[in-house]
This record gives structure tokens, sequence and C-alpha cells, in this order.
């Protein structure tokens, strides 16, 4: 077992070793030492206040980790979304459950709360504990002053009890561009609280003693006061400590009156209690340990209640229900999907475009901004917010999008007519744009190019388009252009796309003697059927090692040959997890026709499952020796995950039936 030796020079945990916890609005990443590596409030799109994933020093985090030598395990809790740590050495064993609170019942009239909820409970024995909280607001760019004031937020019977306050002060950062007036900051100023809960579980066990004290951090580029408190707990004691969005209303610790006075007066307690909680703001709640109970099994319900209505019966069950709760995390609620497209399909731009991503609110304004001050994770630098792509000419977009919204008239409402209207406008556009170049999928930042990925899915874009009108029955005045378009697109593609000498279709038509993997989504889309002899062989040139000529190697896909091709942005890179599992659903589909393609379909999908980290989860890329890299959590690999599970799985039970 890997035992780990904490030290005040904490070095950056692997990408891999982090779960992800979530409530449908942001979500924060949990490294396996018991660190909140990464979290941004409210929202997903919102500033940071933890963020040591991108910078180990001052970046900013929640830990909660052993001061003597540990084994760690990380594993969610069965068919949910809750994140246990489980810290283990010969004296004791310790548990820290994390979770952000969901309601179990999506009619409930109580508002979600906006917490990170920690829980700490010693399982066996004892082992001495720091915690230390250090936000650092806005990237690490943002100061924040640090008060430690009573807490007027619990049962009385701990009205000696403290908590933190934390409170940005955007107006005074020192990352102000030059020039710019304090008062003209494009965020207010963000106030945490940082409360916590000790309980006793056990007969003739105390109730734990905690003290918050601050902490200075500064010599590692920290831009205000931390808080620490050292634990030594014992079996049977258990500590929850509760960081929010402090509430702009001041409230009552609750009924005025603790336990034993409650008793004199003959009242009972935990009525009165109930009493006082109803007198409070609903989002605001006296924090008792009926009400952390509460959200605990509340918010394991809601996902449990959740996954159990997959209808998956297929092979790798586990790793597909994984990557369904994985998917949800990374949902914005407030976002109803088909809506949210139908929404950007109302204000497309003037020339009748879409901008290739928007902001999950719908915005158009994703300005990059390199963030210098931060190391980066392991030094990889720059780090950047914002997108510069944001205004890239992707064409494949479009083929994205009414495959999408083809699927969901399979399975969700029906077009209206002035919907049918907007997509069929969103047709013509493509139609008048197919012949012009793009910088495709991979957002490089070279040249234009007429890449062969970008047009097959403007070739999506047509037959869904033609598929829709005749499924529905939907009035289509350009119906024959569209056709004409579709099949013209289709000629282009086998005549300027294929390369007769090595018998592959290229990455561009300009560069035909690149190979990119992306080309495997061909019979993915139904552009092609998977026995033609020249997608086979471009599917077993990408089998091939990259010494021999290919993409493929210890059964893991590269994107292309950076060697090869010009993309802009240089550099080494791993395997690509997404080109991986497109290259399983290609084997699969052709492994149909030739049996040992089947095979070895399932031969890289197994052995791709043994890259998912320890609690199930994708990056978006592997390294030679094994390390995730680039992304993660990436909803694009698991995604693609699934679909190649639930085509391998039933296209091997069609084999044995036959």
């Amino acid at each position: 077992m890997n035992v780990q030796n904490p030290s005040a020079e904490r070095d950056y945990i692997p990408i891999a070793d982090h779960g992800l916890i979530g409530n449908l609005r942001t979500a924060a990443l949990v490294s396996i030492d018991g660190s909140i590596e990464s979290y941004c409030v409210p929202n997903f799109d919102s500033p940071s206040i933890f963020a040591r994933i991108l910078d180990k020093d001052k970046g900013g985090h929640f830990s909660i980790t052993p001061t003597v030598p540990f084994t760690t395990k990380h594993n969610y809790l069965p068919s949910s979304n809750v994140l246990q740590t489980k810290f283990l050495n010969e004296k004791g064993v310790v548990s820290v459950t994390d979770f952000l609170p969901r309601l179990e019942n999506a009619e409930s009239t109580r508002p979600l709360l906006f917490w990170l909820i920690r829980r700490v409970e010693v399982v066996r024995g004892t082992i001495p504990l720091r915690v230390e909280c250090a936000p650092a607001f806005n990237y690490a760019r943002d100061p924040h002053a640090t008060q430690i004031v009573p807490d007027d937020t619990i049962p009385l019977q701990f009205s000696k009890q403290n908590k933190v306050i934390f409170t940005s002060r955007p107006a005074a950062s020192p990352y102000l561009p030059r020039g710019t007036s304090p008062q003209s900051t494009s965020h207010n100023p963000l106030t945490l609280d940082l409360r916590f809960l000790p309980e006793s579980l056990l007969d003739n066990v105390p109730v734990p003693e905690v003290s918050l004290e601050t902490l200075n951090l500064s010599a590692k580029g920290h831009l205000g006061l931390a808080a620490q408190a050292e634990l030594t707990l014992v079996e049977g004691q258990r500590v929850t400590f509760v960081l929010r969005i402090a509430p702009e209303h001041k409230g009552d610790g609750g009924s005025g009156v603790d336990e034993e006075q409650a008793e004199l007066l003959g009242v009972d307690y935990q009525k009165l209690m109930a009493g006082a909680h109803k007198m409070r703001p609903k989002d605001d709640p006296v924090m008792t340990s009926e009400l952390l109970d509460h959200l605990f099994v509340s918010t394991n319900n809601y996902w449990n209640s959740w996954i159990r209505k997959s209808t998956y019966q297929g092979s790798w069950k586990e790793a597909v229900h994984r990557s369904a709760l994985a998917l949800k995390l990374l949902i914005f609620e407030p976002t109803a999907y088909m809506d949210f497209i139908f929404e950007r399909l109302k204000n497309k731009n003037p020339d009748g475009s879409l901008q290739i991503m928007y902001t999950i609110h719908g915005g158009k304004d994703l300005e990059e901004i390199e963030l210098l001050h931060l190391d980066g994770h392991k030094g990889s630098k720059p780090v950047r917010i914002g997108n510069g792509a944001a205004d890239h000419v992707q064409l494949d977009i479009y083929g994205e999008l009414m495959d999408c919204i083809y699927l969901g008239q399979k399975y969700g409402r029906p077009l209206s007519y002035d919907t049918w209207v907007l997509v069929r406008e969103l047709v013509d556009f493509v139609v008048a744009n197919y012949k012009k170049p793009d910088l495709s999928i991979w957002e490089v930042r070279g040249k234009e190019r007429h890449f062969t990925y970008s047009k097959i899915m403007l070739w999506v874009a047509i037959d869904r388009g033609l598929r829709l009108a005749d499924k529905r029955s939907l009035p289509c005045p350009r119906r024959l252009q569209w056709l004409a378009a579709r099949d013209d697109l289709y000629e282009e593609i086998m005549d300027k796309a294929w390369n007769k000498d090595m018998q592959v279709f290229g990455q561009s038509y300009e560069e035909t003697d690149v190979l990119d993997s992306s080309v495997l989504i061909m019979p993915l889309v139904f552009f092609m059927t998977p026995s033609d002899t020249r997608f086979v062989s471009t599917l077993k040139h990408v089998l091939k090692t990259p010494e021999r000529g290919g993409l493929t190697s210890n059964n893991l896909v590269y994107r292309y040959d950076v060697n090869k091709s010009d993309d802009g942005v240089g550099g080494e890179e791993g395997t690509f997890c997404l080109c991986t599992l497109w290259c399983v659903e290609a084997l699969t589909r052709a492994g149909e026709y030739e049996r040992p393609l089947l095979q070895r379909a399932v031969a890289m999908f197994e052995d791709f499952l043994l890259y998912l980290n320890q609690v199930g989860l994708c990056s978006e890329e592997i390294s030679e020796s094994g390390e995730a890299l680039g992304n993660a959590v990436q909803g694009f690999t698991h995604v693609t995950l699934i679909s190649a599970a639930y085509n391998l799985s039933r296209t091997l039970a069609n084999q044995r039936s036959v």
C-alpha cells in the first residue's frame, strides 16, 4: 500500500487521484488525501475559492488530513455521488464524507442549501487530524478579511462555539489591470462562513472539543488569513464542517433556551427546536445533528433514486452507471437542455450562424484571460479562464446539434412548428456554407482547412434535417436543395478526403496523408456502413502503432500525430480517451462483419477501463506511462464510454444468440 507522509511542503496530487461531488449548480474536486482542490461558488462558472489543483501553494484549499503517516481509500457510496475518503494506519481509521446537499424530493418546498458538507468520523482507534480552510477568492486574485466570531446558527447547547467568516475584497486586488478603478471590478465581495457541529455517537464518549484559529499562509502567496483546527478524535466522536455563502440576514441561534432550561420548564426540547426551525429563514436553518443527518440521507437518496431509473442491463454495468452519475454532476440544472438549445436558435448571429460555445447562462462573452500568477498543475502553464476558441469557426457543431435535436425527437417532446422553422433555418445555413473551411473539433489555432470530421458532421446536419422532415411530415420547401447538398457533400468527402496511396481518409482535404482518429465517427453517425472497405482500411491503419504510421499505442488511441499536423498549439500530448472509445465503437460495428475486429473491441475496452481512477472517473488524456492528463472529470469521455459499452454489449449478445 502507498503510505503517505504528511509534510508542510505538500506536492501536487495526480489528476487521477480525485473524486467529484456536486449539486447540479457547481462541483468540487476532492483529492485522495482529503483536500478540496477545486471549487467555484455558487455556479460552475463562478470564480474559484479553492484552486489548489492549479497552484499547490496559493490556489486555495480546504483540507482534512492526518498529521501522521497513513494510507488512504477513496470511494463513492453505492449508486451515489456522496464521496468517502478513509485514512488508515495501525492506530486508527477515520472517515471523511463529502457532499453538496440535494433534495430527495424534487417537488419539495425546501430551498436548495448551497453548503459544502464535510463529515469527519472515527471508525476505529484514533488518528490526529489537521483541518485547514484557506480560501483564495477569484482564482487567488482577491484578498480577504478573516474573523472568528460566535456562531449564532447552532443550538444553544453549543453557545460558546465560534465560526469563521471570510470576506473577499475585490477592490483591493493587486491583480486589477493598470488604470482600473477599484469601483469598476466585475464582481461583488463574497462572504463565506465556516461552521462545525461536534457530536458524540456513543454513550460515555464526550463531545469532541474543536477550536478554530487563524493561520497565516502569506509566505505561500495567500492574500488573507486561513483557518485551522487540530483534531484528535476517538471512536464514537464526529465533527461535521459546513462551508457556505453567508446569508445576508442575521439569524437568531434558535429558541433562546438550551436543553437543560427546557427540561426545567417542562418543555420538550426537540419540539422547541422544531419551532425555532420554522421561525428562521428557510435558507438559514438551525444547524442541528438532525438537520445534517437529514441532508446526508436526502442527498444519498436523491442519487440512488436517480440512477435506479436506468434501464441498462448490459455488460460493464458498474462503469456505465458511474459514468451516468458523473455526467449528472456536470449538468447545470437551471438550464433545461433542449430549451437552452432552442433559445440559442432564436438568437442566432446576424448571418444565421451560431457561436460554437456559450456560457451556462446562454451568454456569448467567454473572454480568455491568462492567470499568470498561478503555477499550473505541476507547472503546466499557462492557466487560462474563458476560452479563446469561442469565436472560432467550427462547422462540425451543426452536425452535433442537429443529431441532438433528432435524438431528442425520438425520446422527447415533439417539435412545434415555430421551433421547426428555426431548425429549418439552421439547415439552410449549413447548405449555404458547407463548402467553407474551418478549425474543426480539435480547436486548432492554426489556419482554417477543409477538415474531414467537419465535412462529415455537416453531412449529418443536413441528413438529420431531412429525416426530421420525413418522420414528422414537416414542411420542407428546400427539400430538393438539401438532398442535392447532402449528396454533393458525400461525393466530395469520398473524393477529396480519400488518400488512394495510403488507402485512408485523411485529416483534411489539404492533408490526406495525416491520419486523424476523428474520422472513426463515420459509422457511428451513419455516414458510412462499417463494412465499407474504405472505412475498414482506415480503421486498420489507425490500429497500427505510431512507429508504423498508425495512432494506437498500448490499445489507446491518439488524436493525430502532432509532429505531422500543425495545430498551432505545439507540444506533446497523451492518447485521447474520446478517440479510444470511438475506436472501440467503430471496431464493434465493423466486428459484426469481421469477427476478429469485435474481439479487438472487447480487448481495447477492457484495457481502457483499467485507466479509470479509484472511483471510476475519466480524464481527457492518458500519458505513455498511464498517468491521467488534461480535463478531469471529462464529460466527452463518459458519454462515449456509455455509448461504446452499450453497443459492444448489444453486439456481443446478438453474436451469441446467432
